[in-house]
């Protein structure tokens, strides 16, 4: 009894398809393996699966660009020839670009500008008034950024002027009401300060007189540790100091 003729068509299930796959793939290679020893030929062969996946088989002591190269000798086929065309469009699309750079870049500097028409000289100033707008624009900002940062600086320096002023004016204040108190005392400078009238209240209605001047008298007399530094002051010595405004 004959055996039926099994129609090849697709294989719908595809756990089949992936086993049927591997088991006709396995014995392809074995038919090509055969082939190789029984009768010393070169067999190369490239398979992807339905998933993609490669699977190749070439043999023994032979790679796959031996065979390639020995296919385009015996055929005469250039298997890379379209290929090399289409390299050498994009190596021949890169040097006009190229050129052209350079083309332009020597016409910014200047050079190259003989072969230019009077629109193309046109352009050209306009490109680089645009581009030298850009540069100013920059600039300025840069400079008004500096600015800035100076005057914050400035206005740091003077508020801490200010600080100092005033906590000069506020000693200051603290001295003349010692002295205006009739305490006496050290002052800042190392004297001793004291009180030259009688302490009654005309002495010190005359010394808001002179101090409404910017100026007061002062008796100074040189403390222990400034006696052989101011020698020649003595207790009827008179100094007048200058108000800060």
């Amino acid at each position: 009894m004959t055996r039926g003729k099994i129609q090849i068509k697709r294989i719908e299930n595809a756990t089949n398809r992936q086993v049927t796959y591997s088991k006709r793939k396995n014995g392809l290679f074995k038919k090509a393996n055969e082939l190789c020893v029984l009768c010393d030929a070169r067999v190369s062969i490239i398979m992807f699966s339905g998933n993609n996946k490669l699977h190749d088989y070439i043999s023994p002591s032979t790679t796959t660009k031996q065979i390639y190269d020995h296919y385009q000798r015996t055929s005469g086929i250039d298997l890379w020839a379209s290929h090399y065309e289409r390299m050498q469009q994009d190596l021949n699309q890169l040097q006009d670009a190229n050129n052209a750079l350079h083309r332009e870049t020597r016409q910014w500097n200047g050079e190259s500008l003989d072969d230019l028409s009077m629109a193309e000289l046109h352009g050209l100033e306009q490109e680089m008034d645009y581009s030298l707008g850009i540069i100013r624009d920059r600039k300025d900002q840069l400079i008004g950024g500096q600015t800035e940062k100076w005057k914050r600086k400035v206005k740091n320096e003077e508020q801490i002027q200010a600080d100092l002023l005033q906590k000069i004016m506020q000693r200051s204040g603290n001295i003349v009401e010692e002295f205006v108190g009739g305490k006496g005392g050290e002052d800042p400078f190392g004297f001793v300060v004291e009180n030259g009238g009688s302490g009654g209240a005309a002495d010190t209605e005359d010394y808001h007189t002179v101090v409404g001047g910017a100026a007061f008298p002062l008796r100074l007399q040189p403390t222990q540790q400034q006696q052989h530094h101011h020698h020649i002051l003595h207790g009827a010595d008179i100094t007048t100091y200058s108000l800060l405004e």
